[in-house]
């Protein structure tokens, strides 16, 4: 890979029931409510697999340790696959919401349970519900964390900073335009939310690629959920933005890790010509 190169993250959040009971404890005993979850592991996932094993692709999966005890088989598949499985909470609980104890214990489960997993802790981080404490980044720290992918502030990779000081997490940021939940996440308890059709979706999903394709030193980051990507509909939506993001000449499609390695050494170079801990 060289700076014309634009590296492509497809990268799914596996957080089947989770999404609902994180929120409302009083969700286990809403049977409809949680199968939305449900569908995820269960029929969305196996799909995914399956369409990423016809292109020949690597991923990256952001699974909450609890997803992973409750479906030990599809861990499994998704590792068996080639896949990484990187953290993303042990029970999806937003993070800015717990106390100092209740989010070291977020952090610590989650990686235990994927290094039970993979052999190995998991080496990049994704929040729930999209945000951070105070104490985050140095949990990540603490616990060997070696990416994130959490920010909004840009379309290039970066080091991350924490107390105004530089760290050596390299974040890999994306936007609510390349995440599917704000298209497709239907609520029938939150009204007035519309789901739009995959054509639409993809041409927000192309016109995204084809921008960061003609800027050097971009990252391609797409946020997808298998409760919510998983439907067939959907999954033609997929098959055509790989299809399109192939088609481009300098495309790279690789694990968030993968990426990582690459682009860390450019990263820290910059920093230290610079002098500065400098974002782009």
């Amino acid at each position: 890979m060289d700076n014309a190169d634009l590296p492509v993250a497809l990268t799914f959040d596996l957080d089947a029931e989770t999404l609902w009971l994180a929120r409302d404890p009083a969700s286990a005993n809403k049977p409809i409510w949680l199968s939305q979850g449900t569908y995820g592991p269960r029929e969305g996932l196996p799909r995914i697999l399956a369409l990423l094993r016809r292109f020949d692709l690597r991923c990256t999966f952001f699974i909450p340790g609890l997803v992973i005890e409750r479906y030990p088989d599809a861990a499994r598949a998704i590792v068996a696959d080639g896949h990484e499985v990187a953290h993303h909470s042990y029970s999806h609980r937003w993070v800015d919401t717990l106390t100092e104890a209740e989010e070291r214990e977020e952090m610590a489960r989650g990686v235990e349970i994927i290094q039970n997993l993979t052999g190995r802790p998991p080496l990049g981080y994704r929040s729930p519900a999209a945000e951070f404490s105070e104490r985050t980044i140095d949990l990540m720290l603490e616990y060997g964390i070696q990416y994130s992918s959490n920010m909004f502030d840009a379309d290039s990779p970066y080091l991350l900073t924490q107390h105004r000081q530089p760290t050596d997490i390299v974040e890999l940021p994306f936007a609510w335009a390349l995440d599917d939940a704000p298209f497709f996440l239907y609520s029938s308890r939150i009204p007035g939310r519309a789901m739009f059709p995959p054509s639409a979706v993809l041409e927000t999903w192309q016109r995204e690629f084809d921008g960061l394709a003609a800027e050097p030193d971009r990252v391609f980051v797409l946020a997808m959920h298998p409760q919510i990507i998983g439907r067939p509909s959907r999954m033609w939506l997929l098959e055509e933005l790989i299809r399109h993001a192939r088609s481009h000449p300098h495309t790279w499609f690789a694990r968030c890790d993968e990426i990582v390695a690459k682009v860390r050494p450019r990263l820290e170079a910059r920093r230290y010509e610079s002098g500065e801990y400098a974002r782009r």
